[in-house]
């Protein structure tokens, strides 16, 4: 019985490179003129979506809901279009969706999904004469600072700061002006290793010690005639039409997670 066997290829015609598996059988030799063969379209769907379909975090609308009512302090919004944008913000989905909101207000960030976090430092100095320097905002909290007060000031707002060290030790040299810590709930101070001449500590905890601790603060150093104060951040000021309309101020930020307030109003008054 004859076997089926393949003819050779003749010259010129291409032979394509045999692989494990595969059989050969008459018609797979492509001779000149042959039309190539159409490449496959891929099965799979395009997933990729652009910054701008990227889902937002509780934490970009709250961004941008800051920045709508500081904008409407500043007379760039009327009360309508503040509700407006405000509720638009708070159910927005996407980057995109948010960065419509404030793509027209010179205030509004590049992107609302911000910048990578900045690398703590181990070791931070601050030497201010007399003028004035302040950290705020989600700035970075490292490990060890070294603050030097002439007659200025220096001012630490912990309220949104990036906490990566479970400790921070600061030693401070105040002279005759001011270093100030704005904290929140969860960071303890330990004021007792500075030594004060002339000038004065104040240190104001109204959350109570049952807070769990997230930041432990240890404050060493001297004091000339100058003072070393730490303090919650105050609430924020009622706007004309809500003191006329006897509308109760914005809770702090801290309030929000305490429930009770240092700066509360007596009863009576608006």
């Amino acid at each position: 019985m004859a076997e089926n066997v393949t003819p050779p290829a003749a010259s010129g015609d291409v032979v394509p490179p045999q692989r494990p598996g595969d059989v050969e059988r008459p018609g797979d030799v492509q001779r000149p003129g042959d039309a190539l063969p159409e490449p496959r379209p891929d099965p799979r769907p395009d997933v990729r979506a652009t910054r701008n379909d990227l889902r937002a975090s509780h934490e970009d609308r709250d961004r941008i809901v800051e920045l709508l009512r500081v904008s409407a302090g500043d007379g760039r919004l009327s009360l309508d279009e503040l509700g407006e944008r405000v509720e638009a913000a708070l159910t927005a989905r996407t980057y995109g969706e948010l960065e419509a909101l404030v793509s027209d207000l010179p205030a509004a960030p590049g992107s609302a999904a911000g910048v990578p976090p900045a690398k703590p430092k181990e070791l931070v100095r601050i030497d201010c004469g007399s003028s004035t320097a302040k950290r705020d905002g989600r700035w970075a909290v490292p490990q060890r600072m070294e603050i030097k007060v002439r007659s200025g000031s220096v001012t630490l707002d912990f309220t949104d700061a990036q906490v990566t060290w479970p400790t921070l030790q600061i030693d401070a040299d105040v002279h005759s002006g001011a270093l100030k810590l704005i904290t929140k709930p969860g960071i303890v101070l330990d004021t007792d290793d500075v030594t004060v001449r002339s000038g004065a500590i104040k240190v104001k905890a109204p959350w109570g010690p049952d807070v769990p601790a997230t930041l432990r603060i240890d404050v060493s150093g001297r004091i000339g005639s100058g003072t070393i104060t730490a303090r919650p951040a105050r609430p924020p000021r009622r706007s004309f039409w809500d003191w006329l309309r006897r509308r109760p101020r914005p809770p702090a930020p801290w309030e929000l997670s305490s429930g009770r307030s240092p700066y509360e109003l007596p009863p009576g008054r608006p």
